[in-house]
């Protein structure tokens, strides 16, 4: 196709995702409340009002300026409308690029994609459950004789960033997978790397979780060293089948391969037949040569 073509196929596809996500946040935003109070379930909220001193046991949520109530109800049901919608907008990018992919591409493709939602969605789901003890944690610091009053938005983009850094984290063994199956890195690599990924992930986890206990960080970051070393395995059966299919598969691009110098057996000389084009070759006589010698 021309460029001109390929820029109006893009355009229509976008338009189609974008199209997408703007229904479902509207219909999200008949549903806007129950949201927000599954996305601020994790915090433990006060009974009591605002004027007695709960220290760090509890806090209440409260909007900051007039215009917060509906900026924040704008962004809640724009990220359910983007997280719902989802199936269609990556269908319509998977559209666009697909007729540029081989056969074997596209196979790839199909299995990477169904194991990184289950991932993603696993490490979001570990965010959500260890929330409320991060919350406590952090809100457990406040002296008493003080009261905790939390931003709206500010609580709402603490949870929805917790759940993206967990959800991306368990993207990495995956990642470490499609690099072995493009040849880049071999299985026997990873398992040199052990020790530093480990190290890695969990100084990861404690960066990462703001709670300064041990949990978040051992929530985060053991499932990942399990997927790990499960993504070790895979490559590592990859790179058998790879060695069976080519022996030479593991072979560096400047690196010699064996080579089999045995002398072989000539076998018997091939009569051949020749042209009057000298005398001594008019009969054919001549045996072996095709020329005068």
């Amino acid at each position: 196709m021309p460029l001109v073509d390929h820029l109006r196929e893009l355009r229509n596809r976008l338009a189609k995702g974008m199209l997408a996500i703007t229904v479902v946040s509207v219909v999200a935003a008949f549903y806007s409340q129950d949201l927000m109070n599954f996305l601020i379930d994790p915090v433990p909220r006060c009974t009591t009002g605002l004027g007695e001193s709960t220290g760090g046991t509890c806090a209440v949520i409260a909007y900051t300026d007039l215009l917060s109530p509906f900026t924040t109800t704008v962004k809640v049901c724009f990220m359910a409308g983007a997280v719902l919608s989802s199936p269609v907008w990556l269908y319509q990018l998977w559209a666009f690029v697909a007729p540029g992919l081989h056969k074997h591409e596209r196979k790839y493709t199909y299995w990477f994609v169904s194991a990184a939602v289950p991932l993603f969605l696993s490490g979001a789901w570990l965010a959500y459950t260890i929330l409320p003890i991060s919350m406590r944690v952090l809100l457990g610091i406040t002296p008493q004789g003080s009261a905790n009053i939390l931003p709206m938005d500010k609580v709402l983009d603490f949870i929805v960033r917790m759940i993206l850094i967990f959800g991306g984290a368990f993207e990495l063994p995956l990642v470490l997978v499609m690099l072995n199956f493009a040849g880049i890195v071999t299985g026997r690599r990873m398992v040199s790397w052990w020790r530093g990924v480990v190290m890695g992930v969990f100084v990861f986890g404690a960066v990462a979780t703001p709670t300064t206990d041990p949990f978040g960080m051992i929530a985060l970051a053991g499932p990942i060293v399990v997927l790990y070393f499960i993504a070790v395995g895979v490559a590592m059966l990859n790179d058998r089948r790879r060695q069976r299919a080519n022996p030479d598969a593991q072979l560096d691009d400047d690196e010699a391969s064996d080579l089999d110098l045995t002398p072989e057996p000539v076998g018997e000389v091939e009569r051949v037949s020749a042209g009057p084009s000298v005398p001594e070759q008019a009969n054919g006589s001549v045996n072996g040569y095709d020329d005068v010698t």
